[in-house]
């Protein structure tokens, strides 16, 4: 019944409608006309000037979020010169206890080859700490350079507006694009970037304990040579390739090994010591905006470039 009535009306107001228009033609005054047609224009103006062809969910939600990227560009930043005097003041609150507290205890009950190796490590650990901690709050992550125009990019950075290299992501926090980035870590005030990697490892692994799932899902990242955001964004790839039947590969995996070497920025085997177990201000592999596999990499796979 209701597709039977909907075919009977749907003639009749199209009758209707032109009738009016006809009428609406030869007895509307001209001014009234000109008002309606200036308004029907101011229409098709703010249509085209809203309309964007990349709208849809995805602008919607980011619209929503603006408070919220508001209060991180403006509030959250300030957390980490926070957490970097939390972090200091921890430290230094346990190394007192140590001396205070355990180290007479130590003295009275261990023996002296034990007191030895505990005496070694934890001071050993010490330096490492506050060498690596120091060499991560006062190392800039690495930014793109803007001034130049012959370095390869794959995309616009729709904050900054400045071309970006492969695997450049932009920092709301820093408020500017970061090579390589991870994330934005309050605890190491500049944006996460796995670029001066060898300045983190050592201060991260010391506090593997307490961070002990973070430190897990980091290794598994280092370990598939992706960042955190890669995550994410080879994860959809994936997706995207296997409901077409191909198979998605990371052109930065270098296999569990070789991708442990990059982080660590590890060359040859003497680096294990002097780079690894022993503080190091090296830097690392590459510049940050083109990223062809170490000459010593014994298998990688064909450089491409992604976002």
């Amino acid at each position: 019944m209701r597709g039977q009535r909907s075919l009977l009306l749907g003639p009749a107001r199209l009758c209707l409608r032109l009738l009016l228009l006809l009428g609406y033609r030869r007895r509307c005054p001209p001014l009234l006309r000109g008002l309606v047609q200036r308004w029907r224009y101011g229409k098709v103006c703010l249509r085209s000037l809203l309309y964007n062809s990349f709208g849809g969910s995805d602008t919607a939600v980011d619209a929503a979020f603006e408070p919220v990227y508001w209060l991180v560009d403006n509030v959250i930043r300030w957390f980490g010169v926070v957490f970097v005097v939390l972090v200091i003041v921890l430290t230094g609150s346990i190394v007192a206890i140590a001396y205070l507290c355990v180290l007479p205890l130590i003295l009275q009950t261990y023996s002296v080859p034990r007191l030895c190796w505990h005496f070694f490590y934890s001071h050993w650990n010490l330096i490492l700490i506050v060498f690596h901690y120091y060499q991560a709050i006062t190392t800039p992550p690495g930014y793109p350079p803007q001034g130049r125009n012959d370095i390869a990019t794959v995309s616009i950075c729709k904050k900054c507006i400045y071309p970006k290299p492969a695997r450049t992501h932009h920092c709301s926090i820093c408020n500017r694009c970061v090579l390589k980035m991870d994330h934005h870590c309050h605890i190491l005030p500049p944006a996460l970037s796995k670029l001066p990697t060898s300045l983190r490892p050592s201060f991260l692994s010391s506090v593997a304990l307490a961070l002990g799932a973070l430190t897990v899902w980091h290794a598994v990242l280092i370990s598939r040579g992706e960042t955190s955001i890669e995550r994410h964004i080879n994860k959809k790839e994936r997706r995207r390739l296997q409901a077409k039947g191909r198979v998605f590969r990371n052109p930065y995996n270098y296999g569990c090994l070789d991708n442990w070497k990059v982080f660590l920025g590890v060359d040859t085997g003497r680096h294990w010591l002097t780079r690894v177990l022993l503080p190091s201000s090296h830097l690392p592999h590459g510049n940050g905006m083109s990223w062809e596999p170490p000459p010593w990499v014994t298998a990688h796979s064909a450089s491409v470039m992604a976002v």
